[in-house]
């Protein structure tokens, strides 16, 4: 089953490929964007649960219950179950896509490092998920300045800077800055923390990921991230304030 995915994955590359005129970064942009067009019922479901729970966290009900067992952690976390089952909210929706896309992000590195296959034994393994496209193997490693198959640096006085890594941690954590919205939960609140710890660890985690491997994922990372902003941005949803430096406001 696996196997099939990467095999899908690789020759609608190589289509792509082939149509933009043998340039593998471009057609990794064209891939990503395809790939959040195809998602976009996931990311729609997303804006609506992190909607859902803005409204749940700034009603009178949920403010009621934060000041009433503020000091009562374990009766706080079963009242704010309690309202999410009644008000049909889980706190764990807005996650879900993100968690839906780590396959994705497995099964398209899988593809980039097995496309740019340059030994015999790696273009003998590309040769036999390759359907139709054979013709243009080897692929054309190059984008501006890096080397697809490699982890991207620019050497700046014999020092490599891994521009995109930051790049992609840069803006992961922009777009969730931008995309969470701001409520006025306790700040001991399970799903506030989750949300903060999620919105530091993660921007991180894909930094490194862009560190460590082949620079056609951190191409993806960025070019999704920022497809994400926009695609927000055009609806609206944007929330500019979380930018800004939040003052803890005393109980």
């Amino acid at each position: 089953m696996w196997d099939a995915v990467i095999t899908v994955f690789i020759n609608v590359l190589l289509y792509i490929y082939d149509f933009v005129g043998n340039n593998f970064g471009l057609a990794i942009i064209v891939f990503t964007l395809l790939i959040r067009l195809i998602t976009y019922p996931l990311n729609a479901r997303q804006m609506k649960s992190t909607q859902a729970m803005q409204d749940l966290q700034q009603s009178k009900e949920w403010q009621d219950i934060q000041k009433k067992y503020k000091n009562d952690r374990e009766k706080l976390a079963q009242e704010q179950m309690r309202i999410y089952q009644e008000k049909g909210v889980s706190p764990f929706g807005s996650c879900l896509p993100t968690l839906i896309q780590f396959p994705i992000i497995i099964a398209l590195y899988q593809s980039i490092t097995r496309s740019l296959a340059v030994t015999p034994l790696q273009l003998l393994d590309l040769s036999k998920h390759i359907t139709n496209g054979a013709a243009l193997i080897p692929l054309n490693r190059d984008f501006l300045w890096m080397d697809l198959s490699q982890p991207e640096r620019i050497y700046i006085l014999g020092f490599g800077i891994p521009l995109l890594a930051i790049v992609v941690a840069a803006t992961s954590y922009l777009q969730t800055k931008l995309m969470t919205p701001t409520t006025a939960a306790n700040p001991s609140d399970q799903s506030s923390q989750m949300t903060r710890m999620m919105g530091l660890y993660m921007p991180l985690f894909m930094g490194w990921l862009a560190y460590s491997f082949p620079s056609g994922l951190a191409v993806y990372f960025i070019t999704g991230n920022i497809a994400s902003i926009v695609q927000y941005g055009l609806m609206g949803r944007l929330d500019w304030r979380n930018l800004l430096p939040k003052r803890n406001k005393s109980e």
